[in-house]
C-alpha cells in the first residue's frame, strides 16, 4: 500500500514539508481506511501486563507485525507461543511511539490441533464449574412458542419449516437469525441465545446450524455459547452441524440432535398422532368408568333395602351409645360424684374443718342478711303490697278509680277493699 504521503512540485521537485505530527496523523488516517481484517500467523513472545493486557508479534515468513489484546478479548481464548492464529483486528497507528499495532477483537485457533486443544480447555472449565453432566431440563410436550436461532441458511429454515408442515401445520415457530461463525460469532450467538428465551410465550429453543469445518464449528464451543445455554431459561436443544459434527454446546445443552430436522421432530408434536392418544385416552376413560357404573349397578341389585335400613339404624342406634357414654362423663352430676369420690379418700386434717367452719359462718351473714332485705321483713313492719283488678301490683293511685276492688298483702294474710275516693300527689 502507498501512502500520499509527500506533495512534489513538478516543477522545482521539492519535497512538501510536514511536521511529525501532521505526517503522524496522515499515516493514522490513512490505516483507518483499512478497517477490520483477519490475518494468520504465528504467536511470539506473549506476554501478559498487569492490567490484563496481552502483547505479542504476529509473524510469518517475511513479515511481522504487533499485536494488542485487550482483557475482555483475552479472557475470551487461549493464546500460547508457537501456535498458529487468525486474528480479526484492527490496524492502530501509535503517535508517541512511531509504531504499527494490531487491536485484537478475537483471536481463533487454527489447525485441527489447535482447535482440539482450545475445546479441551473450554470443557474442563466448564467441568469445575457443574455446567456439564447436570441434569437436563424436560422438554415441554406442547410447547407454547418454539424459539430457532439459526444462520442466514435458506436449508436450514427450509428443513426445520418442512418438518412443521408435516407434523402440525401452523405450528408457532420463532426464528431468530444471527451470525453463526466467523469473528465475534460466539457473542452474537449468546446474545440471539438470551434475546429468543425472552419472547413472550417461548418454551424451548433449537440451535441450529447446517454443518462446517471444525473451524466454522468453534463458536458453538466457546465459553460464552455454553454458558449461555446453561444459563438459559428454558430448555435449549442443540443440532448444529450434522451428526457427526460434536460442539462442545451439545454437552451442555437440555437434548442433542444430529440435524436440525430431527430436532424440529423432536420438539414439535405430531398433530395426527396427538389426535390418536388423545381419542385412546377418552375411549380406556369411557371404558373405565362404564365399568365401574356396571359393577356398582351390580352390587346395587342385590341389596334389600329393608335390610339395608335397619343396618343403618342399628349404625346409628350404636354411634348414639357411644355419644352418650362419652357425655355422661362430662355431666355436672357425674364430675361432683367424682369429686366427692376423691374427697371421701383423703385424709382431713384439722386445717379442713377449720376453713369448713369459716365457710359456714359466712353462709350464716349472708343468710341473715338476705332475710333482713326479703320483702316478708318489710310487710311485718306494717308496709302492704297492693294489687289492682287485674292482679298487677300498684305503684301510682291513678292506676283505679272509684269502685275499683283491690287486694293488700300484709304480713299475715290479704285484704281485700273497695277504693272509695283517688287523691294523686299534686291534685
Amino acid at each position: 500500500m502507498t501512502l500520499p504521503l509527500f506533495d512534489v512540485d513538478p516543477v522545482r521537485g521539492a519535497p512538501r514539508p510536514v511536521t511529525l505530527v501532521r505526517l503522524s496523523g496522515e499515516i493514522a488516517r490513512s490505516l483507518a481506511t483499512i478497517g477490520r481484517i483477519a490475518v494468520e500467523g504465528e504467536v511470539y513472545r506473549p506476554t501478559t501486563s498487569r492490567g490484563g493486557y496481552v502483547f505479542f508479534t504476529l509473524r510469518d515468513r517475511a513479515a511481522q507485525v504487533d499485536v494488542r489484546v485487550p482483557p475482555a478479548a483475552a479472557r475470551r481464548t487461549r493464546i500460547t507461543a508457537g501456535e498458529r492464529v487468525s486474528v480479526v483486528a484492527t490496524p492502530q497507528w501509535s503517535n508517541d511511539r512511531g509504531q504499527l499495532h494490531l487491536v485484537a477483537e478475537e483471536i481463533v485457533p487454527v489447525g485441527a490441533g489447535a482447535i482440539a486443544a482450545l475445546i479441551a480447555q473450554t470443557r474442563s472449565r466448564l467441568q469445575a464449574d457443574g455446567l456439564l453432566g447436570r441434569p437436563p431440563r424436560v422438554i415441554p410436550i406442547l410447547p407454547a412458542v418454539v424459539g430457532v436461532l439459526c444462520g442466514a441458511e435458506a436449508a436450514v429454515r427450509k428443513d426445520i419449516e418442512s418438518v412443521v408442515a408435516s407434523r402440525c401445520p401452523g405450528y408457532p415457530v420463532r426464528f431468530l437469525e444471527t451470525t453463526v461463525s466467523g469473528p465475534s460469532a460466539s457473542l452474537t450467538i449468546a446474545e440471539g441465545i438470551a434475546t429468543l428465551a425472552a419472547w413472550p410465550g417461548v418454551e424451548v429453543i433449537i440451535l441450529a446450524r447446517g454443518g462446517g469445518d471444525a473451524p466454522s464449528l468453534l463458536p458453538w464451543s466457546t465459553e460464552e455459547v455454553c454458558r449461555a445455554v446453561a444459563a438459559c431459561g428454558v430448555p435449549v436443544v442443540s443440532a448444529i452441524g450434522h451428526e457427526g459434527d460434536r460442539p462442545l454446546c451439545d454437552e451442555v445443552a437440555d437434548l442433542r440432535c444430529g440435524t436440525p430436522s430431527l430436532a424440529a421432530t423432536a420438539v414439535l408434536p405430531d398433530l395426527t398422532a396427538l389426535q390418536r392418544s388423545v381419542d385412546e385416552a377418552f375411549g380406556r376413560a369411557g371404558a373405565h368408568l362404564g365399568a365401574r357404573l356396571s359393577a356398582a349397578a351390580n352390587r346395587l341389585a342385590g341389596v334389600d333395602p329393608g335390610v339395608a335400613a335397619e343396618s343403618s339404624v342399628e349404625r346409628a342406634a350404636q354411634r348414639l351409645e357411644r355419644t352418650s357414654i362419652r357425655l355422661g362423663g362430662l355431666h355436672p352430676r357425674g364430675r361432683v360424684e367424682a369429686a366427692a369420690g376423691r374427697l371421701a379418700r383423703a385424709d382431713w386434717k384439722r386445717p379442713f374443718w377449720e376453713a369448713v367452719g369459716r365457710a359456714g359462718g359466712r353462709l350464716d351473714a349472708e343468710r341473715r342478711h338476705l332475710h333482713a332485705l326479703s320483702p316478708e321483713r318489710t310487710l311485718e313492719r306494717g308496709y302492704a303490697v297492693v294489687s289492682g283488678p287485674d292482679g298487677s301490683v300498684l305503684r301510682s293511685a291513678g292506676e283505679v278509680g272509684v269502685g275499683d276492688l283491690v287486694r293488700a298483702r300484709l304480713a299475715r294474710g290479704v285484704v281485700t277493699a273497695s277504693v272509695v275516693a283517688v287523691s294523686e300527689p299534686g291534685r
